[in-house]
């Protein structure tokens, strides 16, 4: 029994080292930091999503769809800053529109291809964004 409180209890222990872990480097993240984070969970959302999908697990699909749906409305589209961004942040709101009502689609139909769809959008986006990132980092 003891076997099991101490397993439980690192456990606890590791999931909370995690936590702090994720939480310092968000604290600890420049704004450029925070939106590449945000691109990596949405696309591990959409992996996660696949595996489930392709597993005939609906109900975990759906909820890596919810999740990448909502890191890419509430994440990505709520950081566009449209007065400074001008153009380029309002081409970016409707690319991530559009990125949403694929991730809809595929849950709804279970469709793999849109999921890809997603996947490469927001994987292209992320590229560029690392790419500006790596620019800006260097001088």
């Amino acid at each position: 029994m003891s076997a099991m409180r101490g397993a439980a209890a690192y456990g606890r222990g590791a999931s909370a080292y995690a936590k702090v872990g994720v939480e310092s480097g968000v604290m600890s993240a420049s704004p450029h930091q925070l939106i590449v984070m945000l691109f990596d969970g949405a696309l591990a959302a959409i992996r996660t999503a696949r595996i489930h999908l392709q597993d005939g697990n609906t109900s975990e699909k759906g909820k890596a769809i919810s999740k990448a749906l909502d890191i890419v409305n509430n994440g990505l589209a709520a950081a566009l800053d449209t007065e400074q961004g001008g153009e380029i942040a309002a081409q970016l709101g409707s690319l991530y529109d559009y990125v949403a009502r694929l991730l809809l689609s595929a849950n709804l139909h279970n469709d793999t291809e849109r999921l890809n769809q997603a996947e490469k959008l927001l994987n292209d986006i992320a590229s560029a964004w690392r790419d500006i990132g790596d620019h800006g980092a260097r001088g």
